[in-house]
């Protein structure tokens, strides 16, 4: 008897951290979960994480940027409650004026000290993440290898 199994394997995703004008990019979400997030998205079937950080960078930014490290992956079950999704995160580097494209309704420049209060997804944990390697933090200190 042939037995038949349902796999259901998490979507691959990611976000950039847009460097720029001494902060960093956030978009407002047209679509749920609303608030405010990195610039990223799905990765399409056939494409390298980096060409997606950049395909979703311009799409939502009106930027063309460029990629300076890989930082970390995240892949908690519940971190999109949509589905469950794992995201690779970029730090980049742009220059010029960005601009809400796509399903970025509104668009910032932001800092340390002026973060918005409604960040969807688990986007306050990865800008908090990404704020301590800013000032210094091993990422062994901020992601250790055990949980």
């Amino acid at each position: 008897m042939k037995s038949e199994t349902n796999f259901r394997n998490p979507f691959p995703t990611v976000d950039i951290i847009i460097e720029i004008d001494k902060g960093f990019i956030l978009i407002k979400r047209k679509n749920p979960p609303f608030g405010w997030a990195l610039p990223g998205g799905f990765v399409d079937y056939g494409e390298s994480l980096e060409s997606a950080a950049i395909r979703e960078a311009k799409e939502e930014t009106s930027l063309d940027i460029r990629l300076m490290e890989q930082f970390h992956t995240y892949s908690a079950p519940d971190r999109d409650p949509r589905h469950h999704t794992l995201t690779t995160v970029y730090i980049a580097a742009a220059q010029g004026i960005p601009e809400a494209a796509d399903d970025a309704k509104d668009i910032g420049i932001f800092h340390e000290e002026d973060l918005p209060q409604q960040i969807a997804f688990d986007h306050d944990r990865l800008i908090e993440d990404y704020l301590r390697y800013r000032k210094g933090d091993a990422r062994i200190k901020i992601f250790p290898l055990s949980p």
